[in-house]
């Protein structure tokens, strides 16, 4: 039977997972395990349709879907995906692609341990849509950023940030493609600062 690992990480998602893919395979890679004690131990979906569950089962991590629509409201969600969080007693809570507003006592609950990718150089197109917007707004960069999470939507220290040129062509969808290449480059390499600053 293998020790439990001293600092476990979950991963949350809504979709493909492929951020969440990103960090398990550099965590592998860069033997988060052996070096820090770390490990990504679990993958949570709001989505029971979710891609990215199929990925993880596939790599060996422990998958939970906590359907939001299975809620009333958004603090009974909250409460039951913190439940679910909470079992695995992480270090770490990774939001990867995951599409739920959360409430503040939410935030508070994981202070400091709660990490978010945007696909903007913040403060620039915090919420939805932003590699639209970015195009509309006559941008010449655009990017990506990997920041705590607090209670105010796409706001707290940032820890990584990577740009990418916005081509006078460029489509959303091009953009988006160019952006996601680098959140899979520089989400790892911040959650592996965080672990060596002792988080």
């Amino acid at each position: 039977m293998s020790a439990p690992v001293a600092r476990p990480i979950v991963v949350l998602i809504s979709g493909s997972g492929s951020n969440m893919a990103a960090l398990v395979q550099a965590s592998r890679q860069r033997k988060w395990a052996a070096r820090f004690g770390a490990e990504v131990v679990a993958v949570v979906s709001n989505r029971p349709d979710a891609a990215g569950l199929a990925w993880a089962r596939s790599h060996g991590v422990a998958t939970t879907v906590v359907d939001h629509k299975l809620h009333a409201d958004r603090p009974s969600f909250d409460a039951a995906l913190m439940t679910a969080i909470d079992a695995h007693r992480p270090v770490l809570v990774l939001l990867a692609g995951f599409m739920r507003i959360l409430t503040p006592d939410f935030v508070r609950h994981y202070e400091g341990r709660l990490v978010n990718v945007h696909p903007s150089l913040l403060p620039a197109f915090t919420g939805l849509r932003t590699h639209q917007r970015a195009i509309e707004a006559g941008c010449r960069f655009a990017g990506a950023t990997v920041h705590r999470v607090t209670p105010e939507l796409d706001h707290g220290e940032y820890l990584a940030q990577a740009v990418v040129p916005v081509l006078p062509d460029d489509t959303p969808e091009a953009l988006s493609a160019r952006v996601l290449t680098q959140e899979h480059l520089i989400y790892p390499r911040a959650v592996e600062d965080l672990l060596i600053a002792g988080v």
